[in-house]
């Protein structure tokens, strides 16, 4: 399936991708459009764009739209959005230590790539090793 979303990718749309990729549609295809564009049908299905389904509701990110929306209750993904949502949207409490670093880290990566394709790919190995300590951390 094709998925589209804005250009200059950060720390929710980053773990919007990996989760897609890696728990939702594993053969997904990604276009990105400028900032304020709105998306067509033929971009294909829009994410972390104001007003679409998959995007923030209820003062969550839009990672938590798509951890609802496709029924994933993994916990460690729950923290995960949990962290990214922190990273992602003010908070009046902060719970997670984590969030802020994790947005200083993906704001870096996308200044040290040539474009968002490139930013996605080091971010998911982020992503990946937040999983996997996470994974480790967690109460058996």
């Amino acid at each position: 399936m094709k998925w589209v979303t804005w250009k200059n990718i950060g720390v929710d749309r980053m773990a919007c991708i990996w989760l897609i990729r890696r728990w939702i549609d594993p053969k997904a295809e990604f276009t990105f459009i400028s900032s304020g564009e709105k998306s067509s049908q033929k971009d294909g299905k829009p994410f972390d764009i104001p007003g679409e389904h998959y995007s923030h509701h209820g003062g969550h990110c839009t990672f938590y739209a798509l951890l609802e929306e496709n029924k994933i209750t993994d916990p460690i993904l729950k923290r995960i959005a949990q962290i990214v949502d922190e990273a992602d949207e003010i908070q009046e409490v902060t719970l997670e230590p984590a969030a802020v670093g994790l947005d200083l880290i993906c704001r870096g990566l996308r200044q040290i790539s040539k474009d968002d394709f490139e930013a996605l790919e080091r971010g998911s190995l982020i992503y990946d090793a937040l999983h996997a300590q996470l994974k480790l951390d967690s109460p058996k």
